[in-house]
């Protein structure tokens, strides 16, 4: 019996390793796909159009945007009154944060506390302001310890991940093609007539390079979808019970962020941090309304185990596309594999 034990344990280890390489493999595919595509497309581009104008317009979108990365901390801090949290003001905070960062093997981040009554958390930096995770007064109000602590181990994962700066990167190409695209409609509608044959080209391919930045956004949204499932992953690997902490805590989080939301006016104004949070506020509403189908009220557990048996619809799949976070159920299903 000790022997078939063990070998259904080596089994499901390597079943792991597997959906883990699974996931890499897609990740480096996606990457390599957007970068491939978006520099064969500007080859193109530069060959066939004046050189210094394009060049000229690429190296300044791409200064705004690692400028925009740089500051960005800062933004975040005054638009969503963050602070940084001490050691003597949260100690149970900061210890988890501290240890988890060490079994993360990574520096520990800066503990800060967003006033937002909407329960998430989010992981954010730059060279300027080193790394930070925020959790959300909603979130310390809303979540057990156990949960809380499950939601940071996620939170470190994109640290550990590097996430910050991979989304940065792979974010700039669609908003170059978008702004080169857009440059070269705009300036062929307003050329002299004697110009027009000639800027017909151009205006062609300034729509090619709008249309291939929104197939590379859905590229990016897929790539943050899948960094998603390493952060969760990475959360079961370093909390106890890691895996079932997370799947109660992002059902809960789902539950009062719909409920909050009705009471605040301008929540509107976070949907600009989505892709930061550990779960979409935009889409709460959806999986609220999946969660009351289940009528899982009893429970932290039965909540999830009722949520687990639901069937993605091909509404669900298509809502997917345009999202930065995976499908919840598809999300704690995954979690449900780790567990």
């Amino acid at each position: 019996m000790e022997k078939i034990y063990k070998c259904v344990l080596s089994l499901n280890h390597y079943g792991d390793l597997m959906n883990a390489l699974k996931l890499k493999l897609s990740m480096i595919g996606t990457l390599g796909f957007m970068i491939m595509v978006s520099t064969l497309f500007f080859t193109i581009l530069l060959s066939l159009t004046g050189a210094f104008e394009i060049y000229t317009l690429a190296l300044f979108v791409v200064l705004i945007n690692v400028i925009q990365w740089l500051i960005a901390p800062y933004l975040i801090d005054a638009m969503y009154q963050v602070r940084k949290v001490s050691r003597s003001e949260e100690p149970e905070l900061y210890e988890m944060v501290d240890g988890l960062s060490k079994k993360s093997r990574i520096r520990t981040p800066q503990l800060m506390i967003a006033k937002i009554p909407i329960p998430n958390a989010f992981a954010y930096g730059s060279p300027l302001t080193g790394n930070r995770v925020a959790v959300t007064t909603g979130l310390l109000n809303t979540l057990d310890n156990e949960e809380i602590e499950a939601v940071i181990g996620h939170e470190l994962g994109h640290l550990k991940n590097k996430d910050v700066q991979v989304m940065m990167f792979v974010s700039i190409l669609p908003a170059l093609l978008y702004y080169i695209g857009y440059t070269l409609m705009w300036s062929s509608a307003y050329s002299r007539r004697d110009e027009r044959g000639s800027q017909g080209g151009l205006a062609l391919i300034g729509i090619l390079s709008v249309i291939l930045s929104w197939i590379l956004t859905l590229f990016t949204f897929y790539l943050s979808r899948i960094r998603e499932y390493f952060a969760d992953r990475h959360s079961a690997s370093i909390v106890d019970e890691g895996a079932r902490k997370l799947s109660e805590g992002l059902a809960k989080i789902t539950e009062w962020t719909e409920r909050t939301k009705g009471y605040l006016k301008n929540h509107h104004r976070l949907s600009s941090l989505k892709a930061l949070f550990i779960c979409d506020p935009d889409s709460a509403r959806r999986d609220l309304m999946e969660l009351y189908q289940t009528q899982a009220w009893k429970g932290d557990r039965e909540l999830v185990t009722k949520y687990l048996s639901r069937k993605l619809t091909i509404e669900d799949q298509i809502a997917e596309l345009f999202s930065t976070h995976p499908n919840l159920v598809k999300r704690l299903k995954a979690l449900q594999e780790l567990a």
